[in-house]
Order: C-alpha cells, then structure tokens, then sequence
C-alpha cells in the first residue's frame, strides 16, 4: 500500500499536469464548440484542486457558475456559429509575433511564480481577523462571514452586476420583441431520457439547492450556489417543454430579479440607522438579517441566471 501523503502528492501531481494540459487545450482547439468543452472540463477541474486546497465554497461556485453556468452560455453561443468555421480566421499572426507574445506569457508566467513562491509564511491576510471576530455575526463558515459582514459592499455589488448584465443581455432584443418570451417553445418531452429526467431530478434538485442556501450560514454553501442548483432544475424543465422562460415583461419576474439586490440594499441603509453604518448589522441580528438577505438572494440569482441562458426574447410578443 502507498503511503497516504505519496498518494495524495500523486494524485496533486497527476490534477495539476492535467490542468495544465486542459488549459493548453483550450488555447490550441480551433473549433468552437470543443473549445467550450475544455473550457467546461477545465472548470470542473479546477473545483476538484479549490477542495484539495481546503476552499470548499470556492470549488462550490466554480462548479456551480464558472463551469456550469458560464459553460452553458457558451455551448449556446458556439452553438450559433458554424461549427465548421475555426475560432481563428486565416489571418493568423507571424512567428516574429507568435515567439514574442510566449515571451510575454512565460514572463509573467514566472514572475507570479516567483512572487507566490516568495510569499511570507503564513502568508499575509485579514483571515484570522475575520475568524477571531466571526462570534459575533453568530455565524460559523468564516467565508459567509466575509461576503455578508466585512466585505459586504463587494457582495452587493456583485448582486447588481448581475441584474445589469441580465439588463444589458436584454437589450440585445429588437425594439419589436422587447418584453416577448425568451427562448424557443419546446414541445413537452414524456417517453424520452429528458422526460425522465425532469420527472425525477428537480424536486431533489429543490431541495438540494435550498440545503446548500440554508447550511451556508454554518458551512460551506450560501446563495450564490443554491440559487445556482435552483436556476439550473427550472432551465431543465424549459428543455423538456414542461414549461416555458416567462416573458421579459412579467412584474412577477422582475420583483423576483431585484428582491435580493433590493432587500440587501434596505438592510444596508438600516445599518445607518441602527448600527452607525453602512451594512452593519445590529447586536445580535447580524445572523437572523443576513440568512434573510441570503434567502432572498437565492431567489433573485437563480432567476437571473435562468433568464441568462434563455436569452434575449425573439420569439413572441407580450400579452
């Protein structure tokens, strides 16, 4: 039997190699959708080396929305190119440039390994702040307590971003179909795998993605990724034709869009008025408003990234 530390240094070795080579991949790869697929493997590598180095959350959000999200915005995108067409025209540049453009990476390459390498150890950082300090949030995953408490204004704004970008995606409709549905209507899929699939995945999907929103106060998990499992069970029910994106135009859609940027900025403004600051939080309420700002963040990023990989509406007129 191999030792537990030669084997873990192996299969450290062996994740790390495969990264490098993935990542490679995906500059080399000419055609579109083979690029996406590195691109969406490289994601779901590189959650397995963020739980290996002890970040659980992270690899919870790679997984969730740099792999799988983003990776389903892509597919879509190659998906309305040519697949025949290469990624580079065939313009490509000369050796002179191809020889000082590797330079230019290998330099930097080296320099952030020089500059990790010469870190100081333990290395510079507020964590065992946050974590002497975390009592009095009442919370128990210092991760949680970082994005809702001490650097809150960053979360915030993170939430806004999105309903922006949803925004700017939007625009992206002609005059005559702002407000339609986006998507095309499927017909409802019964018999087939997908049929079954939607059948039994999304109540444990539900019920999965509320778990992962409801432990993140103590644990890893939290809204971002939650509302990620939420968005992922309602966009399988639009491709098996069970039901259908709502129309851009929907108010009901749009309250469920701002309730968590919305919430988040009242309890903000709260802050002033109770705590003597912008986001603070009350003694001994800290705890209770921010599971409640989380849950209405759920709500908000699931529908936002749902609305995202739908698209634009091009298909019907409002009602």
């Amino acid at each position: 039997m191999m030792p537990g530390s030669m084997a873990e240094l192996l299969f450290d070795s062996i994740l790390v190699l495969t990264l490098l080579a993935v990542a490679l991949s995906i500059l080399a790869l000419r055609q579109a959708f083979a690029a996406v697929l590195a691109f969406v493997t490289y994601g779901l590598l590189l959650a397995i080396a963020w739980v290996r180095l002890g970040s659980v959350d992270v690899a919870l959000t790679e997984a969730a929305i740099g792999a799988g999200v983003t990776g389903v915005l892509l597919i879509a995108a190659a998906s309305r190119l040519r697949r025949s067409i290469p990624i580079a025209d065939k313009a490509s540049p000369g050796i002179p440039m191809r020889i000082a453009v590797g330079a230019l990476c290998a330099t930097i390459s080296a320099a952030l390994v020089a500059a990790v390498l010469h870190l100081p150890t333990p290395a510079p950082g507020q964590a065992l702040a946050a974590v002497a300090n975390l009592p009095s949030t009442g919370l128990g995953n210092p991760v949680t307590g970082v994005l809702l408490a001490y650097r809150a204004i960053d979360t915030l704004l993170e939430a806004v971003v999105l309903v922006l970008v949803l925004l700017g995606d939007w625009s992206m409709a002609p005059d005559g179909q702002w407000g339609g549905r986006p998507g095309p209507r499927l017909a409802p899929e019964v018999n087939g795998p997908l049929g079954l699939l939607v059948s039994v995945l999304p109540p444990v999907g539900i019920l999965i993605g509320i778990h992962i929103f409801w432990i993140g106060a103590d644990m890893p998990g939290g809204a971002f990724q939650g509302g990620t499992i939420l968005g992922a069970m309602w966009i399988l029910t639009w491709m098996a034709g069970r039901t259908a994106p709502p129309h851009t135009s929907s108010e009901r859609l749009r309250l469920v869009l701002v309730v968590g940027p919305a919430l988040f900025l009242v309890a903000g403004f709260a802050g002033i008025v109770f705590a003597e600051a912008f986001l603070a939080y009350p003694e001994g309420w800290a705890k209770p408003l921010i599971i409640g700002i989380e849950a209405a963040l759920t709500v908000s990023i699931a529908a936002a990234l749902a609305m995202l990989v739908a698209g634009w509406p091009s298909r019907e007129a409002p009602r």
